[in-house]
């Protein structure tokens, strides 16, 4: 084993510290509602680098700079970074009005007592059009507390289904913000990635399905949901979706989603011609706060490498976690630790794609079983602390309605999250992965001329 440097680590155990501790106080010591997101991430990352840039006084500051460019400079950052603007430029200018008109369609056709099963099913439909499960608890919540109203389904049991249908299409979806930095940081293709989440997301969704079925057709139910739709927006969510799966370019499936979305709302007058820029500028500002995360970590991240913090970190792993299934749980619980600390899901996998990176290579693991991982294990995590945003979404959309309901009222009813750790487990530990780790051959020439250059 190398030798590695466990002081190098600071940073993150700084960053950690602080907005974890911050979190809690806010949250629970001083009551402020939605604690955890009045902390400006940004700010505790800003400190973590002043923290790492203090450490090694033998290096020269600019050096520190030069290698802090050379980790935020990195292809994977600036393709993710891209990525990201232009995920919120396409929501920007489709909005977002599509989702409840599928759920309303849905709740006029189905019979009521398959209600909740269609709450879940559409909020699995939503997220995956949508990319964010924020976006579709926030839209899909008021619709469950409607046809809990009506029907008498319970509101916990309502707003689970949502919450996990929810976290289903964050895990899968091509333009979602945990997909992005999965894929990018472990440089794997979208589609790969996909293929291996469907294969453990599916399972779970199919028991979380056959489950709400079976509360559902055991309880006495009335009344129906009945609201306008409008079903043409859908379009360019259905060509992002499908052009995604075909493996069409991620860029050029979303700049034909964008144009798709931009003749329709306009033709449609749901938005003027003259707001659509503004609208674009709008959804792009909307990832300011996860693109900045990205730079500052890869800035972080490089000098803890060459500070040998991860050399540490990887034989600490290694000592505790031995072959490959080993290592696959143990990039699951490092990325669901982060996740546990930060309540970001995102966040969660930006600052453990590094790691993950290099054990990938140590335990012989694919580069899109590892995008996989931690994509799925931080959305299990995600979709069930009950000081998420999702779950704090969920409560304060219940709230406006004049309806109250606990995180501990919906826990019990959150099956989909923790059938995905089960379905999870199971692929780790019982169903071979033939495919080994995959050199990333175009870095490797790369390094090879710079170091032909410098010589």
């Amino acid at each position: 084993m190398k030798k590695g440097n466990v002081a190098a680590l600071l940073p993150i155990g700084v960053f950690l510290v602080l907005y974890l501790g911050l979190g809690i106080l806010f949250e629970y010591g001083m009551g402020i509602s939605m604690g955890f997101y009045n902390i400006p991430i940004v700010v505790i990352f800003l400190i973590a680098l002043l923290v790492a840039c203090f450490q090694n006084r033998k290096l020269p500051f600019d050096d520190k700079l030069a290698i802090m460019g050379r980790g935020i400079g990195d292809k994977t950052i600036v393709t993710m970074i891209l990525i990201f603007m232009a995920a919120g430029v396409f929501v920007g200018t489709v909005g977002r009005d599509s989702a409840e008109s599928v759920a309303y369609l849905m709740l006029s056709v189905i019979p009521a007592e398959f209600s909740v099963a269609v709450l879940f099913v559409v909020s699995c439909f939503v997220s995956i059009s949508m990319g964010t499960s924020v976006g579709t608890i926030t839209l899909i919540t008021p619709i469950a507390v409607a046809v809990s109203a009506a029907s008498g389904f319970s509101l916990p049991l309502c707003v689970g289904s949502v919450m996990g249908g929810a976290m289903f299409g964050d895990n899968l979806s091509f333009i979602s913000d945990t997909t992005i930095a999965a894929c990018q940081g472990q440089g794997c293709k979208m589609q790969d990635k996909f293929r291996e989440n469907f294969k453990i997301a599916l399972p779970a969704a199919i028991v979380t399905l056959v489950l709400i079925l079976v509360l559902s057709l055991g309880s006495d139910i009335s009344g129906t949901v009945q609201n306008d739709y409008n079903l043409l927006e859908l379009i360019p969510y259905l060509i992002v979706l499908v052009g995604g799966i075909l493996g069409i370019n991620v860029f050029v499936v979303l700049l034909l989603g964008i144009l798709s979305g931009s003749i329709i709302v306009v033709a449609e007058g749901a938005v003027a011609a003259t707001d659509l820029l503004g609208n674009m500028g709008t959804g792009a500002a909307g990832m300011f706060e996860t693109t900045m995360v990205a730079v500052l970590v890869s800035a972080i991240c490089a000098l803890i490498r060459e500070n040998g913090g991860f050399v540490a970190l990887l034989n600490g792993i290694k000592r505790v976690f031995k072959g490959r299934k080993g290592g696959q749980l143990g990039m699951g619980l490092l990325v669901g630790a982060m996740d546990i600390a930060t309540a970001n899901n995102t966040v969660a996998i930006v600052m453990a794609n590094p790691i993950a990176h290099e054990m990938a290579e140590t335990y012989d693991i694919s580069r899109r079983k590892t995008a996989s991982l931690l994509d799925t294990f931080s959305c299990v995590f995600q979709g069930v602390i009950p000081y998420g945003a999702q779950m704090l979404v969920a409560i304060s959309a219940c709230a406006e309605l004049g309806f109250s309901v606990t995180a501990f009222q919906i826990m019990p009813f959150l099956f989909y999250p923790f059938f995905l750790l089960l379905s999870s487990l199971a692929f780790i530990f019982l169903v071979p992965d033939n495919r080994g780790y995959e050199p990333d051959h175009a870095a490797f020439e790369e390094e090879v001329l710079e170091v032909a250059e410098e010589a």
